[in-house]
């Protein structure tokens, strides 16, 4: 993935298909952090804790569903990829690539998450740890790519 220009309000990316590809598959494995790793707090000190716990799961739910659905708006709109001879042309505003990297990094850190947040990358690759290692490395690529581009303005 490459940027390709910069226009008024909006940054436009150039990908192989087999990029294009990727970051249907990386955006499909959203969310990826489970819901019971977030917590509301680490202390047990909070003044009615349970209930605001449950209230910080019904937002992320909603939140979640919201971010599912705008994913499925951005990946099958065929007006914001263009094809062209050596693959597609996405056209993103600097709101929707802010988006675009908090859900690329919900399934970076929880394929992390998954892998056992190891402090160095996993030694062993196996059936296991592949997917989850290939959607941490992929989502960072990803993420990589929209921040250099954010870093150009």
């Amino acid at each position: 993935m490459k940027l390709v220009r910069i226009a008024k309000d909006s940054f436009v990316f150039q990908l192989l298909k087999r990029e294009k590809w990727l970051l249907h598959e990386v955006l499909n494995l959203y969310p990826k952090i489970p819901s019971n790793h977030l917590r509301i707090s680490k202390s047990s000190k909070t003044p009615d804790q349970p209930s605001s716990q449950r209230l910080l799961e019904e937002a992320l739910t909603e939140q979640r569903s919201e971010n599912k659905t705008k994913l499925e708006a951005l990946l099958s709109d065929p007006a914001r990829w263009t094809e062209n001879q050596t693959g597609f042309q996405l056209s993103l505003s600097a709101a929707e690539m802010e988006w675009l990297l908090q859900v690329l990094n919900d399934v970076r850190v929880g394929s992390w998450i998954s892998l056992g947040s190891p402090e160095q990358q996993a030694q062993v690759l196996n059936e296991h740890t592949a997917p989850h290692l290939w959607a941490m490395e992929i989502a960072g690529a990803f993420q990589m790519c929209l921040l250099h581009a954010l870093d150009k303005t």
